[in-house]
C-alpha cells in the first residue's frame, strides 16, 4: 500500500518521513497554500530522497505548460491535480492522480470521464487539501478504481480508515503538522507504523 506524507516543505521532514517508511512524499505548489514550495527548493529536497520512494507534486489548476516545467524542474514522478481540472486536462501531464472530494451522493460514475494512475479521495472542505477535514469513509467503498484516500487521517483513524475503504493508498497531512508545513516526526511515525500494520492484516 502506498503511504503518503504530504506537505512537505524541508529536507529534515522530508528524511525523517522516509525514515518511518513513507513510500510517497507530496510537495505543494500551489501559492495559496500554506505549505506552498518553490520548484527550485523542492528540488534541493528531492535529490536528497531515495529513487524508491515517489515524489508527488500537488497543484492546482495549473497550467499543463507549467506542471510539465516544475515536474522536471524539481523530479517529481507524479502529479496530483487538487482543482478542476478536465478529464483533457490531466491527459497532457504525463502520470498523474485527480483529486475529488467526496460529499452525500458520491458515486463511482464520477471516475468515469478520467483517464489517470489514481484518485485521490478528500474531504469537501473549502481549501484545497492539507484541511484536516474527514468526510464518510463508506462513500469510498467499493470505488473499482485505485484510490488514495485522504481528508483528517492520522494515527488514530487511520487504521478504521483503511478496514473501511482498502484502499490503494493513504495520505495525511495536516494532522501529522506541528506547525503548517512543519512536520510532527513521532506522529508521522505512528500514522506509518498504523497503515502499514493494517494493510499487513
Amino acid at each position: 500500500m502506498i503511504v503518503k506524507i504530504c506537505g512537505l516543505t524541508n529536507l529534515e521532514d522530508a528524511l525523517a518521513a522516509v525514515e518511518c517508511g513513507a513510500t510517497a512524499l507530496g510537495f505543494n505548489f500551489y501559492p495559496a497554500s500554506p505549505r506552498y514550495i518553490r520548484p527550485e527548493q523542492a528540488a534541493r529536497i528531492i535529490e536528497h530522497l531515495p529513487e524508491a520512494v515517489w515524489k508527488v507534486g500537488v497543484f492546482v489548476d495549473a497550467p499543463p505548460e507549467e506542471i510539465n516545467r516544475i515536474r522536471s524542474l524539481a523530479g517529481l514522478d507524479i502529479v496530483q491535480l487538487h482543482g478542476n481540472e478536465s478529464p483533457e486536462m490531466t491527459l497532457l501531464v504525463g502520470r498523474a492522480w485527480k483529486a475529488l472530494r467526496v460529499e452525500a451522493g458520491f458515486t463511482p460514475a464520477r471516475f468515469e470521464p478520467y483517464r489517470v494512475e489514481a484518485f485521490l479521495l478528500d474531504a469537501p472542505c473549502e481549501t484545497y487539501g492539507g484541511s484536516g477535514c474527514t468526510f464518510d469513509w463508506n462513500l469510498a467503498r467499493g470505488a473499482g478504481r485505485p484510490i488514495v484516500l485522504a481528508g483528517g487521517l492520522d494515527e488514530n483513524n487511520v487504521r478504521q480508515a483503511i478496514r473501511t475503504v482498502r484502499p490503494w493508498g493513504v495520505d495525511a497531512c495536516s494532522r501529522l503538522e506541528s506547525a503548517p508545513g512543519r512536520k510532527d516526526h513521532a506522529r508521522m511515525a505512528r500514522f506509518v507504523k498504523a497503515a502499514l500494520a493494517e494493510e499487513n492484516l
